[in-house]
């Protein structure tokens, strides 16, 4: 029998801190412009509503056959209580989302018709933790971080990764000998200094190190300076349709082309590289392997309309 690179994930369980948030899909078509302004009408048909950010995290580690184990905050209202019935549709749990009456659970909704998206609208608080959110976030994860394999940090910008809880987990990470990957937000990248792997794509690099470029030789460039001065293992860059660039100490640079045939809808796509990096290294694999790894199913889901978590059985029928 064909031996898998994902017949050892079943074992890995992983710890995912970061921003969590709904994604709310209203489906539909347009067929005339709007007499009262120039907008299309659309007919509503459909809504959908699955989970986003640190949650598609979570839901790809699950659809990769780990256990997640989910940390966030989210907002003391009606959209945080449709949470644990989205989650279990992915087989995840809500047992350590956060209620705070301090901030709104974040929402996206998207209009799509005819397969494109018309509009996003965001709800969302972006507002810095304060000291009883930090505690009962630290407090959750020391219940669970000796049960983990790996941890993920998935930062969207949302205010959930401070600085210092940033600075306090990798820091625990790297004593409990835990390898940490992090989906970097914002200019400021010394917060993540230590960690083990950062998954940005190649925009973000771009405004992390104020480049002008977004040419091989600019990211390439960047991404030696990323690795040296963060004290990393290795970095993982993003670049869409160019594919991705792989970074190892000493100076091992290895570029990995795109595998998706038919690009759709790029949403969550970097959720999905991020967990089957994870995943993948958590179970044993070299960053190299993990990579391409995560390029395959990354390649699967934009090939789906809408925020799609990858599945072992979409891999195994791609073969």
């Amino acid at each position: 029998m064909k031996t898998e690179i994902w017949d050892n994930f079943s074992k890995v369980n992983v710890l995912i801190v970061g921003d969590v948030m709904l994604d709310r899909y209203w489906w539909g078509r347009v067929e005339r412009i709007s007499p009262e302004a120039p907008v299309p009408i659309v007919n509503l048909e459909n809504m959908s509503l699955v989970a986003g950010g640190a949650a598609n995290v979570a839901a790809n580690v699950a659809g990769l056959g780990a256990q997640p184990f989910l940390i966030g905050l989210v907002g003391n209202d009606k959209e945080a209580d449709l949470f644990p019935e989205v989650l279990k549709k992915n087989n995840v749990s809500a047992e350590f989302l956060i209620k705070s009456p301090n901030r709104q659970t974040t929402v996206k909704t998207r209009i799509v018709a005819h397969n494109q998206q018309i509009v996003r609208i965001d709800q969302e608080s972006k507002i810095e933790l304060d000291d009883t959110e930090d505690k009962a976030l630290w407090n959750a994860i020391e219940k669970l971080i000796d049960k983990i394999q790996i941890i993920i940090i998935s930062d969207y910008g949302k205010g959930i990764i401070s600085d210092n809880l940033a600075s306090r987990l990798i820091t625990t990470a790297n004593q409990k000998n835990v390898k940490i990957i992090i989906d970097p937000k914002g200019k400021n990248y010394n917060k993540y200094y230590g960690a083990t792997m950062l998954t940005p794509n190649r925009f973000e690099v771009a405004e992390a190190e104020h480049l002008e470029s977004y040419g091989q030789k600019a990211i390439e460039q960047a991404g030696k300076k990323l690795v040296s001065n963060l004290a990393l293992e290795s970095l993982l860059i993003t670049q869409g349709e160019e594919g991705m660039t792989l970074f190892e100490k000493p100076d091992r640079i290895n570029h990995i082309s795109v595998t998706a045939r038919n690009v759709y809808d790029v949403t969550g796509a970097g959720d999905t590289v991020i967990a089957g990096l994870a995943v993948a290294v958590g179970s044993g694999e070299s960053f190299l392997a993990a990579a391409e790894f995560a390029n395959k199913a990354a390649g699967l889901v934009v090939e789906h309309i809408g925020t799609t978590a990858i599945s072992l059985k979409m891999l195994s029928d791609k073969g």
